[in-house]
């Protein structure tokens, strides 16, 4: 499942302004990453493969996408964590969905995190939230404000940033990954059609079959514990009034991830009093992209992270639907 973009010089820049469909974050899904884009640039710096942590001998890397010209105000962050399943993605497909905002002044990263083909579940969470404890203590060193750090995923990643932000404080979430001492805590997140509920989807019979051998790959474990891992590990079972704001795009037709997912963390998060945004992208399945959508991710992260008076819609964003194929007459 690969999307190619027109040219090959402003990938960042074509996808913010929307050109084309992006199908972005699925479980078991990639794109197409020019490898200079950051060279052909003169807006941005990237740095690649930038340690973080370590999990024993391995090493955990990420990649940074910030503004070439440093501003004089510490910067505001954005933390970008892929989809693929758990199992597959690479922290390379954040870096065209980064760059529109490094040029805005935002100080960005995409975070590597071990597959659950090397680690079974929390390994993932763990090296996440490494991720943000990482960016607090190195805070100076990069000019950043450690009180605007926001996070995004798409799909895996999704339910990924989620549990960033919705578990705060939770011991066993944190892991030994790397820079003890620094709280793992959020401003805001951004969930692009992330799984919140994993027991409900690993028992519903309508899902495909890979959804079902992802989850349990994911918790890697035997039946009668599965279902206690597969709760604890959901986004769901974390939600509290203390919550930060969730921004969730979730598409009406995703065939892989239900959009009833997104209306459960919805009204959860509503019940409690917590801040959660749900835009309903309507005929999109499980991966899209149109201005009015990356404009409304970009004005979440104003709002919660520069804290500019936007207000969000949360009306929905309707796509064109694709045509049904047609078979062909003998």
């Amino acid at each position: 499942m690969g999307t190619s973009f027109p040219g090959r010089f402003w990938v960042g820049r074509l996808v913010s302004r929307g050109w084309g469909l992006l199908a972005v974050g699925c479980w078991l899904g990639s794109f197409w990453i020019p490898s200079a884009m950051g060279q052909l640039n003169p807006l941005i710096t990237i740095e690649r493969d930038v340690p973080y942590g370590a999990a024993g001998q391995r090493p955990l890397l990420l990649d940074i996408v910030r503004p070439k010209q440093e501003p004089k105000e510490p910067m505001p962050v954005v933390v970008f964590i892929h989809g693929g399943g758990w199992s597959g993605g690479n922290k390379q497909h954040g870096l065209p969905l980064l760059t529109p905002l490094a040029e805005k002044g935002y100080f960005c990263v995409s975070v590597g995190y071990r597959l659950s083909g090397e680690a079974a579940w929390p390994a993932q969470i763990h090296d996440c939230k490494a991720a943000i404890r990482w960016l607090r203590a190195n805070a100076k060193k990069y000019h950043i404000n450690p009180d605007k750090i926001g996070v995004w995923g798409t799909s895996a990643g999704g339910h990924l940033a989620l549990l960033v932000g919705l578990s705060a404080d939770q011991k066993e979430l944190e892991g030994q990954s790397g820079s003890p001492g620094h709280s793992s805590r959020v401003a805001c997140v951004v969930n692009w059609f992330g799984p919140t509920e994993l027991l409900a989807a690993w028992k519903d019979p309508t899902l495909p079959p890979m959804v079902k051998n992802v989850l349990d790959k994911l918790v890697g474990t035997q039946a009668e514990q599965k279902h206690h891992l597969l709760k604890a590990a959901s986004p769901l079972s974390y939600v509290s009034q203390d919550d930060p704001p969730v921004l969730t795009m979730h598409g009406t037709k995703d065939p892989i991830v239900p959009f009833s997912q997104a209306t459960m963390l919805d009204e959860a998060m509503k019940k409690v009093g917590a801040l959660s945004y749900l835009v309903p992208v309507e005929n999109a399945g499980h991966g899209f992209g149109s201005p009015e959508i990356f404009k409304r991710v970009h004005a979440f992260f104003d709002k919660y992270l520069r804290d500019q008076p936007i207000e969000i819609p949360q009306e929905p964003i309707r796509l064109l639907e694709k045509p049904e194929k047609t078979q062909p007459k003998n």
